[in-house]
């Protein structure tokens, strides 16, 4: 982490806490690009007090920039905190920045409650800083639990998730064929399996026409049987298709 020796003077540290406030998003935006390019330790409370409240997806990701400009002894408890919350913005926004300071110290904090948050955005985020927290040979128990969420939700939940299996590399795919092969799985679990199971070998493939080719392969042939449905799930060439990758890893924050 890059951090300036530069000091702010406290009536600038005072004038970039109440603008903070402000009731104009362009104003809040400013206060925290100010806050993250000369740090404070003043700072830290407020930005993430901040980010339990914020409106503006765009103020929102700078506070998380300034918080990382920010020594992590003063960040990392605030954050470890935050997960805690009983408000759904302030556990997600406190995953996301976790995901970015990149602390290996906050692992034990990514439970399995967060990973099954009720809130799509919470376990969103959880998903993602659990695939960069994760440690060496932990791998392979995050992706079974994260395999517990196949299904879930609309299609960005879906793609969000997708994204973090992939990001695990091999050792999903015993786990992704047994929940493509499980007849006791509905149609969106099997299909949310193949799907993944297809960008895993082709991480170019947009998750999109993976998906509906995934439907198309469940309907087909019902429960699977004899690994052929997770087998044939190559999804059609389109260029025009879109390339999902983008929507991570900052979507909905």
């Amino acid at each position: 982490m890059t951090t300036t020796t530069q000091t702010p003077d406290p009536t600038h540290v005072l004038k970039t806490l109440h603008a903070l406030q402000d009731h104009n998003s362009s104003v809040r935006l400013r206060a925290a690009l100010a806050a993250g390019t000369t740090p404070d330790p003043r700072y830290v409370g407020t930005l993430i007090q901040r980010s339990a409240t914020e409106p503006e997806f765009f103020v929102r990701d700078m506070l998380t920039w300034a918080l990382t400009r920010h020594p992590v002894s003063l960040t990392l408890p605030r954050l470890l905190g935050e997960v805690r919350s009983e408000h759904a913005q302030a556990r997600s926004q406190a995953l996301h920045s976790l995901s970015k300071v990149a602390d290996p110290r906050a692992w034990p904090a990514i439970t399995t409650e967060l990973l099954t948050d009720a809130d799509d955005e919470v376990a969103r985020s959880a998903w993602r800083a659990a695939v960069v927290l994760v440690p060496e040979g932990d791998q392979t128990l995050l992706a079974a639990t994260l395999a517990t969420q196949l299904g879930r939700g609309g299609r960005e939940t879906q793609l969000s998730l997708s994204q973090a299996l992939v990001a695990l590399g091999d050792v999903i795919e015993p786990i992704l064929h047994k929940a493509a092969e499980a007849e006791n799985h509905t149609p969106d679990v099997r299909a949310h399996a193949l799907a993944t199971r297809h960008l895993l070998h082709d991480p170019d493939a947009g998750f999109t026409p993976a998906i509906e080719e995934a439907k198309r392969t469940v309907a087909l042939t019902g429960a699977p049987q004899g690994g052929h449905a997770a087998q044939d799930t190559a999804a059609p060439q389109d260029t025009a298709a879109p390339q999902d990758g983008h929507a991570a890893p900052q979507d909905g924050q």
